[in-house]
């Protein structure tokens, strides 16, 4: 039998998604409760590998498994074995063709950015942070060129192992709740670090340092030597995973929290 999860979790405490020998990741998490409660090894698929001190409030993931238990046994009875920076937030039977990343047909991020002069503290580590005034009309026009299907290589990291730089970016919302600002993301697929680099060059508009055009020329230079550094990983969330309708998942973005 094949399940599908969906999964929130607090990436403070945990080396990114992942397996890693001898560092607590997600994924470890995950398929060490998965095996408790299914009494034998579990491998888990995800749509998507964040990265360390990333977050998920729409995680979605796979396993196949010869139990049979009830789907509470795989939300509350698995909940009991994770550590309290991981929940399962459902379960749901799925077809065998059904895959967590290959089945995807979207992935949804969020970012959520203090701008304020003073540093957070009672979200430090849940929402990344800029200083300095941020002016909104060009962040508007340098996210709009961002839009569509390019090659994003001045966005891609080095340790990247996309096949392919080229990806549609098919939304990039902006809005400003006070000292708030909410980026909204979703894509048929993103590249290594691809969110948070773009938030760099974002920001660089922002801040003045280029014009919003300077978005265009460095999406058309393909050379990621170029750009601003990669942006602090603190503020962005994996928010939801779309997939085609026939296979029953919900295909908005997943949250709990009113925030995020």
């Amino acid at each position: 039998m094949k399940y599908a999860l969906a999964i929130e979790y607090d990436g403070r405490a945990f080396c990114g998604w992942q397996v890693q020998p001898d560092q607590p990741t997600v994924q470890a998490a995950l398929e060490e409760a998965l095996a408790r409660m299914a009494g034998h090894p579990v491998r888990v698929h995800a749509a998507g590998r964040t990265d360390t001190g990333v977050h998920a409030t729409g995680q979605i993931a796979h396993f196949d498994t010869e139990a049979v238990r009830p789907l509470t046994a795989w939300v509350r009875g698995v909940n009991r074995f994770l550590p309290p920076g991981v929940a399962v937030l459902r379960a749901m039977p799925v077809p065998d063709d059904f895959h967590a990343r290959f089945s995807a047909c979207a992935r949804h991020y969020r970012y959520l950015l203090l701008n304020h002069p003073v540093r957070p503290a009672l979200m430090a580590g849940r929402i990344g942070w800029m200083h300095q005034p941020l002016a909104l009309e060009p962040l508007h026009a340098a996210a709009a060129l961002l839009l569509g299907r390019h090659d994003f290589s001045s966005f891609r990291a080095a340790e990247c192992q996309a096949k392919t730089p080229v990806k549609t970016l098919h939304r990039l919302e902006i809005q400003r709740q006070g000292h708030l600002l909410v980026f909204d993301f979703a894509a048929d697929a993103f590249l290594h670090h691809m969110v948070r680099n773009m938030m760099g060059a974002l920001l660089h508009v922002a801040k003045g340092n280029c014009p919003p055009e300077w978005i265009a020329a460095l999406l058309a230079a393909r050379d990621r030597a170029l750009a601003p550094p990669t942006f602090m990983p603190d503020g962005l969330y994996l928010a939801g995973v779309s997939y085609p309708a026939h296979f029953g998942l919900d295909s908005e973005p997943a949250a709990r929290h009113a925030l995020i």
